[in-house]
């Protein structure tokens, strides 16, 4: 009696455990659980990994698109679209070299990762955690930046919930500018400068990035507008030059996309 008591206790131990990181994954968007994040759920219940790691790793697995790899996004325009603010050859090389090189990377940690869930394996887990972040991030930022550009003639901020938040919090759009700029131009090393919502003030914010660090699991702003920094971005047409980038890129924003994101964001 004893040990049936004991069994059923742990069957409902590990059910619990289950049902924990079942909840994790909900919150994930919509994605189909491909085989290769359900296989890693269903390891997650092995008491070796801790709670935090385990919710933190499903949820890196169940992020991949239904194919079980994340793909490199089509872009809406073409390559030299944004002349002459920012050239074919950068738009070449940062989409279909740099961007995918984050793509590549990012699907190798994952398959890195869930053979490591599959072993228990917490050492290799807690050390794939700087490449899942650094590529995750690269791949999560560049694809939000190429929706928020467009071609300058599409370039334009029109009367709208996203100006009159601009105006309240900034002054004006040419002070916003002015702020998000400084704070772009003035990012250390390689990083990205953001346009984000705070959703505590309920107020439109600037902020910078360091690296490809994602501006809401850093900040818990939501992006608006990012704009990225790091020299592959602009040495083919301003080389050291950031300033002269920064300034021309304004140019080329797709305000449409930002105001989107502002009233998705402010809902």
């Amino acid at each position: 009696r004893i040990q049936k008591i004991r069994t059923t206790t742990k069957h409902k131990q590990e059910s619990e455990k289950a049902d924990k990181i079942k909840r994790s994954m909900s919150g994930v968007a919509k994605k189909i659980i491909n085989p290769m994040s359900l296989r890693a759920a269903l390891n997650l219940q092995s008491s070796k990994i801790p709670e935090q790691l385990a919710k933190s790793s499903a949820a890196f697995l169940s992020s991949a698109p239904s194919g079980g790899k994340h793909t490199l996004p089509d872009l809406s325009y073409d390559y030299a679209a944004l002349e002459p603010c920012v050239s074919a050859e950068t738009m070449t090389i940062h989409h279909t070299k740099h961007h995918n090189t984050y793509v590549t990377n990012l699907n190798a940690s994952l398959e890195k990762l869930d053979a490591a869930v599959s072993a228990g394996d917490v050492s290799s887990i807690i050390g794939l955690q700087g490449a899942l972040k650094f590529n995750g991030g690269g791949h999560l930022n560049h694809t939000l930046f190429w929706e928020n550009l467009a071609p300058a003639a599409d370039s334009e901020l029109k009367d709208g919930p996203l100006k009159d938040a601009i105006i309240a919090k900034f002054g004006s759009f040419d002070a916003m500018k002015a702020d998000v700029s400084a704070m772009s131009v003035a990012v250390q090393g390689s990083g990205w400068g953001w346009l984000g919502y705070d959703s505590k003030s309920k107020q439109i914010v600037a902020a910078t990035c360091a690296n490809q660090d994602p501006l809401q699991a850093t900040t818990g702003l939501v992006p608006l507008l990012g704009i990225d920094v790091w020299e592959h971005a602009y040495y083919v047409d301003y080389r050291n030059v950031r300033p002269d980038y920064v300034k021309a890129v304004w140019d080329v924003i797709n305000w449409d996309v930002v105001e989107k994101r502002f009233i998705a964001a402010s809902q």
